[in-house]
């Protein structure tokens, strides 16, 4: 069986559109359209629902899926091993919160074009939930999560470093100025700009704050860390984001430090998939996430 079916096979299934599709492995929608109809074809059953919505698996495309997945890896890796061994190179998807974009991360693809040069990392900015998916439908190879642990049991994770947190305000924030801590009855009186729902420190303070016995906090939830600053810069309420993105804003005076309740450090885990093999680029990539992370 030619396996460039399976491979659009497996991407038709995760985007359930056959543009997408074409548009992800940069073909013609009739060659999707063709792949999909010979490999139906060659199996004997239906795989796909074409619905107005899109294209939906049939139970036979369910079925198949974890097989061709399995069978695609198992390719992957005769590929490398008949491949040179003194070089690494290949395509490496990362799945990182946003917020280490722009300060933790440009180090380490620096490192890496240096001792890797031909290892191509691409970082896909997404949250907790999107990097898991990501993981599963094979469209990401590693990913850095905001959790302690992940809890799926297809997804490992290995913690990486815990970084501090900030509890920032604008500088002319009643609680900027004050020379005692914020209590959280206080806290939970005030407006926050929280990252979305599964960044594990914003939702540990969220439930924090509705715990507080009548309290009323207003939270709205943003999926950018840049978002977050430019409302609490512009005195709208509080945040509490990793130190590392508010530094450059607190030295620069548009951000102030908040005094509050001590936050624990949000601890950070490289996850990857448990079944699916990781190729010697993503390999090499892990371990430099690792040692420049966790240094």
């Amino acid at each position: 069986m030619d396996t460039r079916l399976l491979t659009t096979f497996g991407v038709l299934a995760r985007t359930g559109s056959f543009t997408a599709a074409a548009a992800e492995l940069h073909l013609a929608q009739s060659t999707v359209t063709v792949h999909i109809r010979t490999l139906e074809r060659d199996l004997g059953v239906r795989l796909f629902d074409r619905l107005p919505s899109g294209a939906r698996l049939t139970e036979a495309g369910r079925a198949l899926l974890e097989r061709a997945e399995d069978v695609l890896d198992a390719v992957a890796r005769l590929r490398a091993a008949g491949g040179d061994a003194g070089a690494v190179a290949g395509r490496v998807v990362v799945g990182t919160p946003e917020s280490l974009c722009a300060t933790r991360l440009p180090a380490v693809i620096a490192a890496l074009r240096t001792s890797h040069p031909d290892v191509d990392v691409h970082l896909h900015a997404a949250g907790t939930a999107r990097c898991v998916e990501g993981l599963r439908s094979g469209r990401l190879d590693l990913a850095l999560l905001w959790e302690e642990e992940t809890g799926f049991p297809d997804v490992t994770a290995e913690p990486v470093a815990r970084e501090p947190l900030a509890l920032v305000g604008a500088p002319g924030h009643p609680l900027a100025a004050r020379d005692r801590a914020a209590s959280w009855a206080e806290l939970a009186a005030e407006s926050f700009f929280l990252l979305e729902e599964g960044c594990s420190y914003s939702d540990a303070l969220a439930q924090r704050l509705s715990d507080v016995p009548g309290g009323r906090p207003r939270l709205t939830r943003f999926g950018s860390v840049d978002a977050a600053r430019s409302c609490v810069a512009a005195g709208l309420g509080l945040t509490l984001l990793p130190r590392a993105t508010v530094e450059e804003e607190v030295r620069r005076g548009r951000l102030a430090r908040i005094d509050g309740p001590r936050f624990p450090d949000a601890p950070l885990c490289l996850a990857r998939h448990r079944r699916r093999w990781t190729s010697p680029a993503a390999r090499e990539v892990a371990r430099e996430l690792v040692r420049h992370l966790g240094g």
